[in-house]
């Protein structure tokens, strides 16, 4: 089945056929209508590679990823990639397990494939990727990261006002031996919320104790050892606040393990709020980082730059996010510990 099928089964020209397919506002809705139709009934499935020779456009959006692992990403690629299927565009995802080696190869794929846009969500992309796409053109959003140029936007999500929300809660419920548990402290977020923990303990009054600050990997196992550290160094924090939602997950774990109660004896506060937050036991309580927002506006950010009309896309915009605090049943106020 080829173009010329169409066109004699719509009784309008290829050069018609091909308008509509290619989405162009120079043919009327009634003729349009009727070649939709008869790709339809024909079956008709044009090559994308053809109409992106054709049009200078592939309809299609490169969204990297740090952690496919992590359900946070998996349900920010769902919502990135329905908002992209509404306006008729494609999506390719790469992910890069925190690897900078991997990140150069997932950008050599986008290259590969013609992206229109690509969408950064990780922060381990280094300054010389990032030219191999403004030399060519290509529009760019980064998450958090990255600054304003042409056709370069960012979706920026204030971690700073996040953590300060879960620690003016446990506060609020008479904790004052708080401990943390950061991501890999290259990552930006990552740092951002650590040095927001730092500015509360501050506020707060509170004393920073080494022993209650740990490190982990973003993961269940990270969450995990790390917790097993702070519980072995003898410190009995009453609350934690964790990076995000797998590493209190994990973290979680270890306080069962050793025949402590949540939120009896430590309450425990994530971030991100995946699905998964609401089923564990007890539920999480946690920072809600909006999915469908962020998708939203990196994909809106990518579609209004990469569909501009002029030789360079205009300069990009700053969309900003914020957290919500998500009260669940893993905390509670302090309560006199047997420990």
């Amino acid at each position: 089945m080829n173009i010329k099928a169409v066109a004699r089964r719509a009784g309008v020209s290829t050069a018609t056929v091909s308008r509509t397919i290619n989405g162009s506002d120079k043919v009327t809705p009634k003729t349009a209508e009727r070649v939709r139709r008869a790709v339809e009934a024909l079956q008709f499935y044009p090559d994308t590679n053809a109409r992106s020779l054709g049009s200078g456009r592939s309809s299609l959006y490169g969204l990297i990823i740090s952690d496919i692992t992590n359900p946070f990403f998996p349900e920010l690629v769902k919502s990135f990639e329905d908002i992209a299927v509404e306006h008729g565009q494609e999506v390719l995802v790469a992910n890069t397990n925190y690897d900078p080696a991997r990140m150069e190869s997932c950008v050599t794929r986008m290259m590969q494939r013609k992206v229109d846009g690509v969408a950064i969500m990780t922060s381990e992309m280094e300054d010389r990727l990032i030219k191999v796409f403004s030399h060519r053109n290509i529009p760019l959003v980064f998450m958090d990261v990255g600054a304003l140029g042409p056709g370069v936007s960012r979706v920026r999500v204030d971690h700073a006002a996040g953590v300060a929300m879960a620690m003016d809660h446990l506060v609020e419920l008479g904790h004052r031996k708080i401990a943390f548990i950061s991501g890999p402290l290259d990552l930006f977020s990552a740092r951002t919320r650590f040095q927001a923990f730092l500015k509360s303990l501050e506020r707060h009054g509170l004393k920073r104790d080494s022993a209650l600050i740990q490190e982990a990997n973003h993961r269940a196992d990270g969450g995990h050892e790390a917790m097993l550290r702070i519980l072995n160094s003898g410190a009995k924090p009453t609350a934690i606040v964790a990076s995000n939602d797998l590493t209190a997950i994990g973290a979680m774990g270890a306080i069962h393990e050793r025949g402590l109660r949540i939120p009896e004896e430590i309450s425990i506060v994530g971030y991100d709020d995946i699905q998964l937050s609401a089923y564990t036991q007890p539920s999480l309580t946690t920072l809600r980082l909006p999915r469908i927002e962020i998708a939203t506006a990196a994909f809106r950010a990518l579609y209004q730059s990469s569909q501009a009309k002029t030789k360079k896309p205009p300069i990009g915009e700053d969309y900003d996010v914020q957290p919500t605090l998500i009260l669940r049943q893993s905390t509670g106020p302090v309560i006199k510990s047997t420990r």
